[in-house]
């Protein structure tokens, strides 16, 4: 097996080395499409959708998912890329007359005719509203129909024009609409399993099949055979069914494994040599395996596909050399039919094997099927021994074996030297010879119209009478019968028929017709006076088979004589069953090869010759019981010395007790109709018919009366057991109403405990969550009071430690004051630290307010999330806020006498630093003159610092520079009194006043901006807070402005004084 990737290929070979194919299953060639890339998943293929071969079989067309179509030429060893169509097709065909165009069907619903030659396009057809999925041409090429779920439309192919459009009215889809092989009609299958048949010219319907009765067969795929005489069809079923479009009825129903569900394709495999009578039948089935059944034998061949990788759908090569698969992964594999069945297509060679020389020749020439053959006599050459009678009856044999030219290119006289010297025609070509032996007429019409009359009375019942294990022979047997009582009356009342007939079945089973005629040429020919004494048996043949034993074997006719053995003990059971009794298979071919061979009567010569070679166990037999049973069964007997003995018989018997003298030739059946058989008491055979008529209405009538009163019986039985079973069901229904009463009863009670049950668990629930709520609430109100606790203690210790820091910061001013002439520059440096500790002290206030802020948002929100938790229970979220609004109301309360204490020991603070401010201002009385100086450089450094701050907060708005221009006149009005000794100090103090002044107008401005910066908030309130520190504070810096006033006038002429930034 070899494997072929057309990916990316626009041609190339299809296999390197000689195909050869796989020994397992038969395949040649695996052909894909796998992509590859480096946006492409490994082991990404292109699907394959469709193939479709042309008419020599030698060339197939195969469409991808993608729209390419590639040309794959199985003999050339070529592949090329035929079409990139960019949508994929939904159907493909071959041309049958213009062998390089194909049509396709593609997924925009239109129809494309394409040439491979050119690969170009050479029409569109528009018409179809639906997807296309199947395309038929016409045998001469002309016209072509494409079948969708709705509409069939049939092309003309010479101009590419619509001509006719086949549509239904009902609404009913269509499934297949497809022309008949090898004639003008269009067979049409309808959803309803309905099947019509039209004429293509004028679109007449010639007739339609009829639908069964009963469940539906479901029709979804259809097959017909190269003849047009066989159509296929199956469907959601396991059951194949085989119409016979010349009677139009149901020829054979063929039953599929039970693992079989559906049917999803069927495809007939071409016989070569058989034109157009096809027996291979191919069955994909819903698990992806392709079965290929012989529709006579019903036996399965061979099989193609796997469950692991199963057929999407095939198609099969006119020569029926190749089967094409479109597997389930996307490949395509192609299979040699003659890998799968080597013995299916071998046609039976004419062979024709002439004697020559002895008996026992030495050499056989075969003469092929072209070969012309004469008509010449054999002549046998006998023994230098034989006596001159011997050479006289040889001669004569082979005289009577000399007849015309048979069917087929054979000969009699060479058939026959081939049967003198094998004994047997070769069993591979016997059913062949026999056919052109016995000339068969093969009429297909008399003997369809045989079979259409049905089923003889006389064998209807034929499983009671013949019981047969297999139903298959027993309904070719019952078939057949029919047929031959149909015929002629007297097979119908012969009762030994199926017994005479059932071998011939059992060979020619699977062909009705030749079995048919076989049979008839028998009773034709060698049984023709058989039925002379009916219903007796043939006195006349069994007198004269006891003749020739009397004349051969006198002794063996008197024992059998004194035993009470007429003939019809040991003649008639052997010709009424054609030995079929007494010999195996094999021995009964051989038998029969020499019997249609020769005249007919050398049948009764057999006979008597079985008798002469059993003579030993005969002889010693005694009861008449062991000669019957003799008879009957299979015994040790040579059947080449029977018939080695029976032809010694037609050559020694004497003229005028030979059974040719009144036996006539062979006669062939006649061509076209049956002849006539009537050698028969007819008047007899008409009584019996009469008489069984007459049995079979009043057996008739007395079954139906017995039917009728079964019927009457049968319909009081069912009232009555109706009328039980309505009293039991109307008990049972009391019963049950009864108990579900009860238990309904019982449910209820239950049901109330449960919600009892509910109801106190619920309460239980509803408590305990009011005993956590109520301890999380105390547990929250014991946080919040440490809370508030450690924060008054933490303020308690702010202001401890601010009081300590006034009070070390008065004593250093004291100091200061003391001592300002040596310890100035270390006071201003003191003082910048003191001016940072409070600024950090400030801030720390102000984060303390922050984080009270926010713990006061967080408690807000937790109440906010309490009340929408709490919404469905109206009287518990009353009971809650309540207690909300009283905790923080308390805690209001608390916060109120907080601020309230603090701005108490605020007022304290201020009374105490009035009072160490007054006595400052005593102590810097006498330091004015020094302190004025020391004002004048503190004012340049205010100036400095107050530009500051009007730049850097410019950006808040137009107050800030009007709070800036009152601070510079305020300024300038220091300057212009700092001389005044008086009003010094009020000058001191108004310039103290325009400090704080400006330190409010700062503080109003921090007020105006908006809340972002919660530490910015903290600070305004803590500024607000201590307005009155900055007074004191203010009246300190005063003094020390004097003090570096001084020091500045006594260093101006030294040097300019430093500049203070912060």
């Amino acid at each position: 097996m070899q494997s072929l990737d057309v990916c990316k290929k626009s041609s190339g070979k299809i296999w390197h080395r000689k195909p050869v194919p796989s020994s397992d299953n038969g395949l040649l060639v695996k052909i894909s499409s796998n992509i590859s890339g480096a946006l492409t998943s490994p082991g990404r293929s292109v699907r394959f959708l469709h193939a479709t071969f042309n008419k020599t079989g030698d060339i197939f067309l195969a469409g991808d998912h993608q729209g390419h179509i590639y040309m794959f030429d199985l003999d050339r060893n070529r592949f090329n890329l035929v079409e990139k169509m960019g949508v994929p097709c939904t159907a493909l065909c071959f041309n049958t007359v213009r062998t390089s165009e194909f049509l396709v069907a593609i997924a925009d619903y239109t129809l494309q005719c394409y040439d491979t030659d050119s690969k170009s396009i050479i029409a569109v057809m528009r018409g179809h509203k639906t997807a296309i999925h199947s395309i038929s041409i016409h045998a001469s090429g002309r016209y072509a129909i494409s079948t969708s779920s709705e509409i069939a439309l049939l092309w003309d192919l010479e101009n590419f024009t619509l001509q006719k459009k086949l549509t239904n009215k009902e609404d009913i889809g269509l499934l297949k609409v497809f022309f008949l092989p090898m004639s003008n009609t269009i067979i049409t299958c309808f959803r309803d399993d309905s099947i019509f048949a039209w004429e293509s010219e004028t679109l007449d319907c010639k007739y339609q099949l009829p639908v069964a009765d009963g469940e539906k067969p479901q029709y979804k795929v259809f097959a017909a055979t190269r003849d047009g005489r066989i159509l296929a069809a199956g469907g959601k079923s396991r059951y194949i069914h085989l119409w016979s479009l010349d009677t139009r009825r149901i020829l054979r129903i063929i039953e599929l494994p039970n693992k079989v569900t559906s049917v999803k394709q069927v495809e007939f495999l071409p016989d070569s040599f058989h034109t157009g009578v096809d027996q291979v039948l191919g069955v994909l089935c819903q698990d992806g395996i392709m079965r290929f059944i012989n529709i006579d034998t019903c036996k399965l061949l061979f099989d193609i596909g796997t469950v692991d990788n199963k057929v999407y759908n095939s198609i099969i090569s006119p020569a029926a050399r190749h089967i094409v698969c479109n597997m389930e992964d996307g490949s395509v594999n192609v299979y040699s039919v003659a890998a799968l069945s080597a013995e299916l297509n071998k046609p039976p060679a004419p062979l024709v094997k002439v004697v020559t020389g002895n008996k026992m020749c030495d050499t056989i020439s075969t003469t092929g099927g072209s070969e012309k053959t004469d008509n010449r006599t054999i002549d046998v050459t006998t023994r230098s021994h034989s006596s001159h009678h011997s050479s006289r009856k040889s001669t004569n044999i082979t005289q009577e074996s000399t007849q015309a030219s048979l069917p087929d290119g054979m000969e009699m006289d060479k058939l026959m030297a081939i049967l003198k010297g094998y004994g047997e025609y070769p069993s591979k070509y016997r059913m062949f010879i026999w056919r052109s032996v016995l000339r068969l007429p093969e009429n297909h019409a008399a003997y369809g119209a045989l079979v259409d009359k049905g089923t003889h009375p006389a064998f209807a019942k034929m499983h009671e009478v013949y019981p047969i294990k297999s139903r298959k022979l027993l309904r070719v047997l019952q078939r057949i019968l029919s047929a031959l009582a149909h015929w002629s009356p007297i097979f119908g009342e012969t009762q030994y028929l199926p017994m005479l007939a059932f071998p011939f079945v059992k060979l020619f089973q699977n062909n009705h017709l030749v079995c048919f005629e076989i049979v008839a040429t028998l009773l034709v020919n060698w049984g023709c006076h058989w039925f002379e004494y009916f219903p007796n048996p043939p006195i006349n043949i069994l007198a004269m088979i006891e003749n020739v034993l009397a004349h051969h074997d006198k002794t063996l006719l008197q024992h059998f004589v004194k035993y009470g053995v007429t003939s019809q003990v040991y003649a008639w059971p052997l010709l009424e069953s054609v030995f079929s009794e007494v010999l195996t298979k094999e021995e009964w071919l051989m038998l029969w090869d020499n019997i249609i061979s020769r005249h007919p009567s050398f049948l009764l010569m057999l006979v008597v010759a079985y008798a002469i070679c059993a003579r030993g166990p005969l002889t010693q037999s005694t009861e008449l019981d062991d000669f019957k049973y003799f008879f009957h069964h299979r015994n040790a007997v040579d059947i080449k010395l029977v018939i080695k003995e029976a032809t010694r018989l037609m050559e020694s018997t004497p003229p005028d007790i030979h059974p040719r003298k009144s036996l006539d030739k062979f006669k062939p059946l006649t061509k076209g109709q049956y002849p006539v058989f009537n050698k028969y008491p007819k008047y007899i055979v008409d009584y019996q018919v009469q008489e069984r008529e007459r049995i079979r209405q009043e057996e008739d009538e007395y079954l139906r009366q017995r039917q009728l009163s079964l019927n009457t019986e049968q319909e009081a039985r069912k009232r009555r057991e109706e009328e039980e079973a309505w009293y039991r069901q109307q008990q049972l229904l009391l019963e049950a109403e009864n108990k579900r009463r009860h238990m309904i009863q019982e449910e209820e009670q239950k049901l109330g405990d449960q919600r009892k049950r509910l109801f106190a668990m619920n309460r239980e629930i509803k408590l305990k969550e009011l005993h956590l709520l109520d301890a999380a609430r105390r547990k929250f109100l014991q946080f919040q009071k440490h809370q508030r606790e450690s924060d008054l203690k933490r303020l308690d210790d702010e202001m401890q430690r601010k009081a300590l820091l006034r009070d070390q910061e008065t004593e250093a001013a004291i100091e200061e004051a003391e001592i300002r002439n040596l310890e100035l520059q270390l006071q201003r440096k003191m003082f910048e630290q003191e001016l940072f500790r409070d600024f950090a002290i400030t801030s720390q206030q102000l984060r303390s307010e922050e984080d009270a802020h926010r713990k006061q948002e967080e408690l807000e929100t937790r109440i906010r999330q309490r009340i929408q938790n709490a919404e469905y229970e109206r009287q518990m979220e009353v009971r809650k806020m309540m207690e909300q609004n009283l905790a923080v109301a308390s805690q209001q309360n608390v916060e109120m006498r907080t601020h309230k204490e603090i701005e108490d020991r605020f007022h304290v603070e201020d009374l105490e630093r009035e009072a160490k401010n007054v006595q400052l201002a005593r102590i810097h009385t006498q330091n004015r003159s020094l302190e004025s100086e020391v004002h004048d450089l503190m004012q340049k450094c205010q100036k400095e610092r107050q530009k500051d701050t009007v730049s850097g907060y410019k950006d808040l708005g137009y107050d800030v520079e009007e709070r800036v221009n009152n601070s510079m006149r305020g300024l300038d009005r220091l300057e212009i009194n700092r001389h005044i000794g008086q009003q010094h100090t009020d000058s001191i103090t108004h310039q103290a006043g325009t400090s704080k002044h400006l330190s409010f107008k700062e503080t109003d401005m921090y007020d105006n901006l908006p809340p972002e910066d919660p530490d910015m908030s903290a600070r305004v309130s803590f500024e607000r807070s201590g307005k009155t520190f900055d007074e004191k504070e203010q009246e300190l810096l005063r003094e020390v402005r004097r003090l570096r006033q001084r020091l500045a006038t006594e260093n101006r002429h030294k040097k300019p004084p430093p500049l203070i930034t912060h």
